[in-house]
């Protein structure tokens, strides 16, 4: 896929990590947005240039500077051990991008917003609850690690036994800094599209369709995750606190098939006014990731308001 023209290659540190990023210019065809921009952040085991580059794509069209960037220990960022999901981390990537934002003359640090997809659509609110130079907080398809390594995908489960396993192999990983002893990085989806089980999960066999088959595949995008993460997401709570966004206005955007529905659902719900849920006729959570000119439409208008 050709590069956008309108795309410069950028980095910022976050906690003296080198983060790559992309920055979007406003389309000169855009109408002036006044230097309001938008961070964009990307999905648990995805990189900038999936779903993060649709985003961009619609909202500099509509005349937004967008920043979209690989989060630390994933993509072509720095950070060590690789594959690391560190929700704590993830938070400051989104502070940092802000800071960056703000460096830039050609921006109005008074006028920047965040858009997380996918957990990411949980770590941009937390971030927001307590960063008061982010403005306007938008999600698509969010989801809240925390609340789905207990939880999964089904509101009404439990996942504790599967977690405690994880919880082992998590204490087995940390261990290994010091054993020596190889502990298997965890794939969260098969290699291959044809690889996957007759009975493998609906919701799982969504993500597939998108990260492994040629919609969007990418060779940095390997869909993996060091065991070790799951007791840095365990106890973790995005929408705790979203009463602490108002006065700043949130919109969580999701899908009527969407799996993670109730996700968005409840950080509505635990947000104060202005707030708004968007649920789109017939789209699942995967389709948010490319099928993004409904949701672009209404994100434009979003920050439109919010931030111009």
């Amino acid at each position: 896929m050709a590069t956008p023209s309108n795309r410069e290659n950028v980095s910022f540190l976050s906690r003296n990590l080198k983060l790559a990023a992309h920055l979007y210019h406003p389309h000169p065809d855009a109408p002036s947005r006044a230097g309001a921009a938008i961070v964009i952040c990307h999905p648990w085991t995805s990189i900038k240039e999936q779903s993060p580059a649709n985003y961009a794509r619609v909202l500099s069209h509509a005349g937004f500077t967008c920043l979209t960037y690989d989060a630390a220990y994933q993509g072509e960022s720095e950070g060590l051990p690789r594959h690391l999901e560190d929700p704590a981390h993830r938070v400051e990537d989104i502070k940092s991008a802000v800071t960056y934002l703000t460096s830039r003359a050609d921006i109005s640090a008074t006028k920047i917003g965040v858009l997380g997809i996918c957990a990411s659509g949980g770590y941009a609110p937390f971030a927001a609850q307590t960063d008061l130079r982010i403005k306007a907080v938008a999600t698509s398809a969010a989801v809240c690690v925390g609340t789905m390594a207990h939880r999964g995908f089904d509101k009404d489960s439990s996942n504790d036994d599967i977690l405690k396993v994880q919880l082992e192999a998590a204490a087995k990983d940390r261990a290994s800094d010091v054993t020596g002893e190889s502990v298997p990085i965890v794939h969260m989806l098969p290699e291959k599209y044809e690889d996957l089980p007759a009975d493998f999960p609906e919701s799982f066999r969504d993500l597939a369709s998108y990260y492994r088959m040629p919609r969007a595949f990418h060779p940095r995008a390997t869909n993996t995750c060091l065991p070790r993460s799951w007791d840095l997401m365990a106890n973790f709570d995005a929408f705790r606190w979203n009463s602490m966004i108002s006065p700043r206005p949130l919109l969580m955007i999701t899908g009527s098939r969407a799996a993670t529905k109730w996700y968005s659902e409840e950080g509505i719900e635990r947000a104060k006014e202005p707030k708004e849920l968007v649920v789109l006729d017939g789209l699942t959570h995967a389709d948010l990731y490319d099928r993004v000119e409904e949701a672009g439409v209404k994100l434009v208008e979003f920050f439109g308001k919010s931030l111009v």
